[in-house]
């Protein structure tokens, strides 16, 4: 019982849904304020995400009268909670790698995908064709991202004999960082871009389009439905930091000055995707495509032949 209660507080406090939920929060605000800067602009203040938010939730929730109801009202809990649970097995394995079970690198990079086809889901349940369309350039993106995304974690696990966080983390610990060879650093570069399109960030953000779908997928949200999806896509900025920075560079360590390495990690990659974000234009869903399946994933299978060479 007492493992029970530990577990649930974990999940819906810290290091779960609220922990995670104030986290993005944090970074949608690094993501606002660099953005600014190299747009010579100040930016908003510190708070303005958790203002925006706010606001939100005492909008009025109107639903379409041509939506699946369920569906529509749904979709956004399911992305909330898949990075929910995603964000804290992250968090307890890296306080405390031991606690890791064997694949739970599959079971989390499964989970990744839930905010994604939550965002299919809505979109289709709305009973909107342009909502629609967003829907299906997204379930199409995930298609796209997904297998050059695999393989460069699969990189990763093959050099170091192993399908947990935990032993990611401790053998990094051991024996210096798996970054330092040449295809895991390829995979890195790999597993950046492709996560740009997983979280939704320019040029990948092509399921919202606002200047041709008016947010495409999530165009009929409002109110507190509306609320949840800016939250997960908080969310997942944050969350996707972190598997990257425990996977690529080492995990994450809070003891001593070590907690500013950490947390200058998961800035660090959050400050590149904004970068990318406000240096690239948005593409067309079949230029993003070809992408994928093209240089992405014939560097992907570089990448791993580099590892099984050696290098």
């Amino acid at each position: 019982m007492e493992n029970i209660g530990y577990y649930t507080g974990a999940f819906l406090l810290f290091p779960g849904m609220l922990f995670t939920a104030i986290g993005g929060l944090l970074l949608q605000w690094v993501d606002r304020k660099v953005s600014a800067r190299i747009q010579w602009r100040v930016g908003p203040p510190f708070l303005q995400p958790f203002y925006d938010i706010i606001k939100l939730f005492g909008k009025e929730l109107m639903i379409p009268r041509l939506s699946s109801h369920t569906g529509f009202l749904l979709a956004p809990l399911i992305g909330f909670v898949g990075l929910s649970l995603v964000s804290t097995i992250l968090w307890l394995v890296n306080f405390n790698p031991e606690q890791a079970f064997v694949g739970d690198v599959i079971v989390v990079f499964y989970l990744m995908v839930l905010p994604s086809l939550a965002i299919v889901w809505g979109g289709a349940s709305s009973g909107n064709p342009i909502s629609a369309i967003g829907a299906s350039r997204e379930m199409k993106l995930i298609l796209g991202y997904e297998l050059p995304l695999t393989i460069a974690i699969v990189v990763v696990l093959y050099k170091l004999h192993t399908i947990s966080f935990g032993a990611i983390i401790l053998i990094q610990q051991d024996q210096g960082l798996v970054i330092g060879n040449v295809s895991v650093i390829l995979s890195f570069i790999i597993a950046l871009i492709c996560s740009t399109a997983k979280i939704g960030l320019p040029p990948f953000d092509i399921a919202e389009a606002d200047t041709e779908l008016m947010e495409g997928a999530v165009l009929e949200y409002s109110g507190a439905a509306l609320a949840f999806v800016k939250l997960v896509q908080s969310m997942a900025l944050f969350t996707v930091s972190v598997f990257l920075a425990t996977v690529f560079l080492g995990g994450l360590s809070f003891s001593g000055w070590h907690i500013i390495w950490s947390l200058l990690k998961i800035v660090g990659i959050v400050v590149v995707f904004v970068l990318i974000k406000n240096t690239n234009p948005r593409v067309r869903i079949d230029t993003a495509m070809k992408f994928f399946w093209g240089p992405m994933t014939l560097l992907a299978i570089v990448a791993m032949l580099l590892a099984y060479w050696g290098y």
